[in-house]
């Protein structure tokens, strides 16, 4: 089933549960209404909206992710869902992933990521020729850092030589920071599905970071969020707005293929979710990891 993502944004949206679905209701009318077991992602970008404790529940139960975002857009948290009949061994065998597992992983997202950087710039670009032949230099673990150094000669390809990224950098890094957001918890979604810990990482490590493994898992698709917010920039539109938000938005829509199977994104991460925890039980070596759909 493809899973919707629903951005709440504007004032005075009031949010509840009625027969199984989620309602809007504005000024005491209704005005949208989903099915619970339509709903993958829940934005919430408005600092004015209401909901009752049973949206976040039920919500929750059905598999839905919930981000409250801040005045900046920018998420100030994230309600996942637990439940999963299989928790208890996937975690004990993820807990116990080897130094040599976890850094084979690693490299194959640094690969990939890189191999996606490549893809989203012109063909027979200098640059896309310099990113591929940089994807068989990493090594187990990337020791040599090589996704730094591949993302020092990406950037000026992809956003012009006088871009740097940074968080809190101008226009249009704050696309980007809302993009990698919804990306992110799409991905957050996804290892707890599969009954993973999210804060179990394989690179990533940070007592302070609750989202190390979905952090390991976004790299790769962060390009995928690059390549809308350019054609974003490129039209003009470099701030953070009701039209860029649902453009970027529907990159968790994007048709990707996993292990051979199409279909959106937010399907295909549940595949590759289903492959790390092969991965983590000995039963396969490497990761089936989403590839872009032209």
């Amino acid at each position: 089933m493809i899973k919707r993502t629903i951005e709440i944004s504007g004032n005075g949206n009031h949010l509840a549960i009625d027969q199984g679905s989620l309602t809007i209701r504005r000024d005491g009318e209704e005005v949208g209404r989903v099915p619970l077991e339509d709903l993958g992602v829940l934005v919430l970008d408005c600092p004015t909206t209401t909901y009752t404790h049973s949206v976040l529940t039920q919500a929750l139960a059905a598999g839905a992710v919930i981000i409250p975002c801040g005045r900046d857009h920018l998420p100030r948290g994230l309600f996942l869902p637990q439940e999963n009949a299989l928790l208890t061994q996937r975690l004990a065998d993820q807990a116990a992933a080897s130094r040599p597992l976890k850094k084979r992983l690693w490299k194959q997202l640094v690969q990939a990521k890189i191999r996606h950087q490549a893809a989203a710039l012109p063909e027979g670009s200098a640059t896309r020729r310099k990113l591929s032949a940089l994807v068989s230099t990493v090594r187990s673990g990337d020791p040599a850092n090589v996704e730094a150094h591949a993302s020092r000669v990406y950037w000026p390809a992809m956003f012009g030589k006088a871009f740097r990224r940074h968080p809190d950098g101008p226009p249009p890094n704050g696309l980007l920071n809302y993009g990698y957001m919804a990306m992110r918890a799409c991905v957050a979604r996804a290892v707890c599905a599969a009954g993973l810990h999210p804060a179990l990482g394989l690179h990533h490590h940070n007592r302070a970071n609750s989202f190390c493994l979905a952090d390991d898992l976004l790299e790769p698709l962060r390009p995928l969020v690059d390549v809308r917010v350019r054609d974003l920039a490129a039209a003009g539109s470099g701030e953070v707005n009701a039209e860029a938000k649902q453009e970027l938005l529907g990159v968790l829509a994007a048709t990707v293929e996993v292990a051979g199977a199409r279909g959106p994104l937010m399907v295909g991460l549940g595949r590759t979710l289903a492959s790390l925890v092969r991965c983590y039980g000995g039963e396969q070596k490497t990761l089936d990891l989403p590839r872009l759909c032209n």
